[in-house]
């Protein structure tokens, strides 16, 4: 089985290719320039890599949210280009399970991106087997501590919201530093994590893959304030 994995739901893109369990490829840019323009590069230069085509890609995987919301449309778009010509399965994958999948080991990770006004999207995952503690959420860092005095240790953070975490958190016992390299989402973590989606069923056709933004956007909030309403939190569409 060919997969062809794609993240654009930071300021990192990255690509891989994983052949089975073989990872063929893998490659991310964090440059400066759009995910509009770097991607389909990357993604023709990876195939060219393995000597393969789209019509050898078996499982299409791509980061689904939370994250940037153009980011994500971005990555969305070109994977359901590339999917519905032959209707190639494709898993939308969390963010924060992908970036799980990035480390090794025992204990626990949290991955956690940066959502603002001292927010971070988080979820926590076994190390060892990448199961997930829980669910998707977004919250202030200190709403993190019961998790982080009860999980197992050693705890690591993952993803741009790691500092912030590791601010709050990293004097209590059995936080361990993670290197910043480290703690960036790779395209082999989209790549484990759409397999695990595919073992269990969960792939879509490409015309059901959707973004899970998590909230809605800034302009939304205000209208919602605006016109005297309660936003919802967690829009999935």
């Amino acid at each position: 089985m060919n997969l062809l994995a794609i993240d654009t739901a930071g300021k990192t893109a990255a690509v891989a290719v994983l052949r089975d369990e073989v990872l063929l490829y893998e490659a991310a840019a964090n440059n400066g320039l759009t995910h509009s323009e770097t991607l389909l590069p990357m993604v023709d230069t990876a195939l060219k890599a393995c000597g393969l085509r789209c019509a050898d890609i078996d499982l299409y995987g791509v980061t689904a949210g939370p994250g940037s919301f153009t980011g994500l449309r971005i990555g969305l778009a070109a994977v359901k280009g590339m999917a519905l010509p032959r209707q190639t399965p494709c898993a939308g994958v969390s963010t924060l399970e992908a970036l799980a999948w990035g480390m090794a080991g025992q204990g626990t990770v949290v991955g956690a991106l940066d959502a603002r006004r001292g927010q971070v999207y988080w979820a926590g995952f076994d190390l060892a087997t990448h199961d997930r503690l829980t669910p998707d959420d977004a919250a202030p860092v200190q709403a993190l501590e019961n998790f982080v005095a009860g999980c197992k240790k050693p705890l690591f953070f993952v993803g741009d919201g790691a500092a912030l975490c590791y601010n709050r958190f990293s004097e209590l016992p059995g936080v361990l530093p993670c290197p910043q390299p480290l703690r960036v989402l790779r395209g082999s973590g989209v790549a484990l994590a759409a397999r695990r989606m595919l073992q269990a069923g969960r792939t879509v056709p490409p015309a059901e893959l959707l973004p899970d933004y998590h909230r809605l956007s800034q302009a939304e909030r205000e209208r919602a304030e605006r016109e005297g309403r309660a936003a919802p939190d967690h829009p999935h569409s």
